[in-house]
């Protein structure tokens, strides 16, 4: 059977009768609070993502999250692009950076940069983002306040391989989260974030496993076609319900 919806694979579980891969170089790109990037460091300390981090970016000097590579002893760069006169400038520099670590996947942890066509060629297939929406629905910002004008009952998360189209490349996975009476735009955003501190890891998992890979506009799960996201809980019950709901 094809993967698809409700079929979520362990990240390691394919090849536990295999020898261990190398772990993966991970390059990951943030401009704010870093609390994906926490949750990425801590899963590869633990074992559940077979990579390293091997650098991390932001382009914003202020960033809290440059703290946690700090911490971590991960090596780490600023790369302002207030300092450059355009996109393009800006981005053969974050290239160029990159390229010195040599990553074998580029990790977008709320790195809020529109990324040129030619940059995002020079990483093809290489180089994943998180997004506070089931895509395709809720393209773009404000996701969680277009989620409940439009009075959907659940929102979440997809983690996505990067292409031209904003927000537009082939999903890999998604969380589900419930959308409860009362909810404002803040108190979704931080069911949402709960839900993206496990399914970034798990999806940053799967690829450093070699179980999901991409090649254009086609995902290869265990060597067979995705053809729908996954799920990283596939059963409707596995989705916490509302306080005070059934």
């Amino acid at each position: 059977m094809m993967p698809g919806h409700g079929d979520a694979p362990a990240a390691g579980s394919a090849q536990d009768h295999r020898e261990q891969k190398p772990a993966r170089r991970l390059a990951v790109l943030i401009s704010g609070r870093g609390s994906n990037l926490k949750a990425l460091i801590d899963a590869c300390a633990d074992g559940r993502v077979n990579g390293r981090i091997v650098l991390v970016i932001s382009n914003r000097p202020e960033a809290p999250g440059l703290a946690y590579a700090r911490d971590a002893g991960i090596p780490y760069s600023v790369i302002d692009h207030r300092r450059y006169t355009d996109r393009e400038a800006f981005d053969r520099a974050l290239g160029d950076t990159l390229d010195e670590h040599q990553p074998d996947l580029i990790v977008l942890a709320g790195f809020m940069r529109v990324l040129t066509a030619g940059f995002v060629a020079r990483f093809v297939d290489r180089m994943v983002n998180i997004h506070p929406s089931l895509l395709p629905e809720f393209r773009g910002l404000h996701t969680h306040d277009r989620a409940l004008a439009a009075g959907v009952e659940h929102h979440g998360a997809s983690v996505h391989f990067v292409t031209a189209e904003l927000d537009g490349g082939p999903v890999i996975i998604q969380a589900r989260v419930p959308v409860c009476p009362g909810d404002s735009p803040e108190t979704l955003a931080a069911r949402v974030q709960a839900a993206e501190h496990r399914l970034y890891p798990a999806a940053v998992g799967l690829i450093c496993s070699g179980r999901i890979h991409a090649s254009g506009d086609t995902l290869w799960c265990d060597e067979e076609p995705l053809q729908q996201p996954l799920l990283l809980d596939p059963a409707p019950e596995s989705t916490q319900p509302c306080a005070g709901t059934t």
